[in-house]
């Protein structure tokens, strides 16, 4: 079943965030818009070059409104340690979230079940907490941060302009599409 449309449902984790441990729930993504970045494990290979990808691109994220949430199934004792050891890592601003109860990643539907590891899974969460776009890649595939903040900027325009689509390889400023029988056929 897709998670499109739907609220993210209540839960309270615990996270790494600029030096101290703090507590995450479906709360702090009211009201802003978010992205939650799922990832199997600290201390691995690919992880790392995705981390740090969403970090070079932060500001430009903040700028947009956009608040960033990575979590993997270890603890948040184990993102400081990674924080703490990793030149990657140790750049990172936004939230690191631990879910060893892997509640999170069953609720998101990214827990590969039997290594116990989430997968890469990229989720798109408006200000009203519901959740506008997934993307998830096998292990061995990395993403990209700018890809996401161009989908971040069509979810954006969508949502600010009833009635309008953003077609494939929309740009910020480009032309829209306005649904309508009169477009039936014509595109």
């Amino acid at each position: 079943m897709s998670l499109i449309g739907k609220e993210v449902q209540p839960f309270k984790a615990q996270a790494y965030h600029n030096g101290k441990f703090i507590d995450v729930t479906e709360q702090d993504f009211k009201g802003k818009w978010s992205v939650v970045c799922f990832y199997p494990a600290d201390f691995t290979f690919v992880c790392p070059t995705e981390l740090e990808d969403l970090q070079n691109n932060y500001a430009a994220l903040k700028e947009l409104g956009v608040e960033v949430y990575s979590v993997s199934t270890d603890t948040h004792f184990t993102h400081k340690a990674w924080h703490d050891t990793s030149p990657a890592i140790s750049k990172i601003e936004y939230i690191m979230i631990g879910d060893p109860s892997q509640k999170l990643s069953r609720m998101f539907d990214v827990l590969d079940e039997e290594t116990g590891l989430a997968q890469r899974g990229t989720f798109i969460i408006d200000p009203d907490g519901v959740i506008q776009a997934v993307e998830i890649n096998a292990d061995g595939i990395g993403r990209d941060a700018s890809i996401l903040i161009n989908k971040i900027k069509a979810a954006q325009y969508v949502r600010n302009h009833p009635g309008e689509v953003c077609p494939a390889k929309w740009q910020e400023g480009a032309e829209t599409l306005k649904p309508s029988l009169d477009l039936v056929g014509k595109i």
